[in-house]
């Protein structure tokens, strides 16, 4: 294709809004439709579905409730689909399309790519002493999943041989947009620049509302949530791209929700390795074209590494968690003492079982500020609380034992205690583990109707990724004049902020307001400082780095997420509300800077 090309993203996990594709296909005038399904979470769900019946382990709801809807008018108006939802079974997800199609009497050509899956690997793997990519611990005995996170070179192939749908187990997020453009433009494996641009426009893209206003700093600027528009992004050959969604659909699409995603959990900007490119998106620029239209350039590439990124979970024990609501005043004390004694008492029960000790406890009084806030929290009107205790065992009836625990402390305890609502369960605690595999040693596959598998050749054997060259500091800027008034400010005045995970990591994006104002937020905001204010959240160290194109910063706080993801016990255990805690640091700004319109 010579032209631009539309790409709708219609689902940024497995649980996201059924509204999305229907919106796409009806409003958005899309050529390819794309849907992300797949967290590490859900590939162990997964496979547990597929192990009580061989039908199961993929995304059902994208068949049963998605595809349902919009088949027929996406066979009609020529959108070719491509979606994750494959999980760990992904042939069993095309079949299930194809009986729905036959049912609906269309026409459909379906491809699978398949390949991801790496377990047959891992005795050998385990004997080379494989680690994990973060902690350094060895290969658990035993593994539920591992799945490789493969390109977008299976899809590409797939769309050059006529597929109308491509179903996928695990691929790098982007990926799915990244094969669409490489199949329309015929984009070669070397072409690293636009490879890095098309990589960036999947990445904008990959969680859906996120790039239309979700989640979005300035949140009272985005109108009509209910009817929030999902991305679409316009793609020419050349890699640009412009970001915008269906008209007549709520949400906002200016620089600052863009740039907000951009920095969603890239950790490094300058090396943002995935299989088919390494990005450097230091000198992305955004340009505001209109109402909801936002262009964006400046990616650059280089040439991939020669890994694949292996995500595996595995089981280590069991988990509970309970929740009651504490009424009336000192909830945040009420609260904290409750759990202690919830704590305490079913400690003593299971030393009385001679049974282990829990593996690990966590107390949070959620509406205190005390968890997430830590020594900047605010508790003195704190009349409300909620109390949540979480506990892991290696053995379940020792948590089914915390459970019956937990009601009692209606009528024993702190007066104004309610919420209950019945016993927890016990649930299997699933663990990441993150390794790389060499590419040479993983075979993607791509399997059409009529049932052949072809292997796709993947570029191997390159050399490890660079790192970066060294930056030199730039200077701080000169004091302010003495005659200067200097005021507090809350950093949400100055910036915008996103942030998420990466393993045990927190990732967070912060973007000046102001392109001028940037470099005294970098004065303000040091490693140093940015530890300090986080501090009782983040273990690790804190890296700060610069995307000038963005008049922006990155920081990646290291050991900040008790775990993260399936094996933290917080409440947040994916960092969504670090920057906002981020947000409130205070910060010294003359007196004569003005917020923009829509800052708090």
């Amino acid at each position: 294709m010579g032209r631009t090309v539309r790409i709708g993203g219609a689902s940024g996990f497995w649980g996201d809004s059924s509204v999305g594709a229907p919106q796409l296909v009806q409003q958005g005038n899309v050529d390819f439709l794309v849907f992300d399904y797949l967290a590490e979470l859900t590939m162990s769900i997964l496979a547990a579905a597929r192990g009580k019946s061989p039908e199961l382990g993929y995304a059902t709801d994208f068949v049963q409730v998605t595809m349902k809807a919009i088949l027929r008018e996406v066979a009609g108006k020529g959108i070719r689909v491509i979606s994750n939802a494959g999980g760990v079974n992904p042939q069993a997800c095309a079949d299930a399309l194809q009986a729905l199609a036959a049912e609906q009497g269309v026409a459909l050509k379906v491809a699978v790519v398949t390949g991801d899956d790496v377990l047959p690997l891992v005795p050998a793997l385990r004997e080379q002493g494989v680690r994990e990519l973060q902690s350094g611990e060895p290969l658990p005995e035993r593994l539920l999943t591992a799945n490789a996170y493969l390109g977008a070179l299976p899809i590409r192939a797939a769309l050059d041989a006529g597929a109308q749908v491509v179903i996928t187990g695990r691929c790098v997020d982007s990926a799915v947009t990244l094969g669409a453009l490489m199949h329309a433009f015929g984009w070669r494996e070397d072409d690293h620049d636009r490879l890095a641009q098309g990589s960036l426009a999947g990445h904008v893209i990959e969680c859906g509302c996120q790039a239309t206003g979700g989640l979005h700093t300035d949140w009272e600027a985005v109108p009509d949530w209910a009817h929030i528009g999902y991305p679409v992004i316009e793609c020419e050959p050349d890699g640009s791209f412009v970001v915008g969604k269906p008209p007549g659909t709520g949400g906002l699409v200016n620089a600052a929700v863009v740039a907000e995603q951009v920095l969603y959990e890239i950790g490094d900007p300058r090396r943002y390795l995935l299989p088919d490119v390494t990005c450097d998106f230091s000198e992305v620029r955004l340009e505001q074209l209109g109402e909801h239209r936002v262009r964006v350039t400046g990616a650059r590439g280089l040439a991939p590494g020669p890994h694949y990124k292996v995500s595996a979970t595995y089981m280590d024990g069991w988990r509970c968690t309970a929740q009651l609501t504490i009424v009336g005043m000192d909830a945040a004390r009420k609260a904290q003492r409750t759990g202690e004694a919830i704590l305490q008492r079913t400690r003593e029960l299971l030393a009385q079982r001679r049974w282990l000790p829990f593996t690990r406890t966590h107390i949070e009084v959620l509406g205190s500020e005390l968890a997430n806030y830590g020594p900047h929290a605010r508790t003195q009107a704190v009349r409300e609380a909620v109390l949540q205790v979480a506990v892991m065992h290696p053995q379940k009836e020792a948590l089914e034992l915390f459970a019956r625990e937990i009601a009692p402390a209606g009528t024993s305890w702190s007066p104004g205690t309610t919420g209950a609502g019945g016993r927890p369960s016990p649930a299997p605690a699933i663990r990441q583990f993150a390794f790389l595999v060499d590419k040479t040693r993983v075979a993607p596959q791509v399997r059409m109707g009529d049932g052949e598998a072809r292997a796709i050749v993947v570029p191997t054997g390159q050399p490890p990724v660079p790192p970066p060259p060294a930056v030199l500091p730039e200077p701080a800027p000169a004091p302010a004049a003495a005659k200067q008034a200097m005021v507090e400010v809350p950093l949400v005045r100055l910036a915008y902020a996103r942030s998420g995970d990466k393993g045990n990591h927190s990732n967070i994006g912060v973007i000046a307001r102001r392109a001028e104002w940037l470099p005294l937020l970098r004065a303000e905001l040091t490693e140093a400082r940015v530890k300090a204010w986080l501090g009782h959240l983040v273990a690790g160290e804190v890296r700060r780095f610069d995307l000038p194109g963005l008049h922006a910063m990155n920081f990646l706080c290291t050991d900040a997420l008790d775990g993260g993801g399936m094996a933290s016990l917080r409440n947040d255990p994916l960092g969504k509300g670090m920057a906002q805690i981020l947000l409130a640091l205070p910060v010294r700004v003359p007196a004569d800077w003005l917020a923009p319109a829509g800052a708090r």
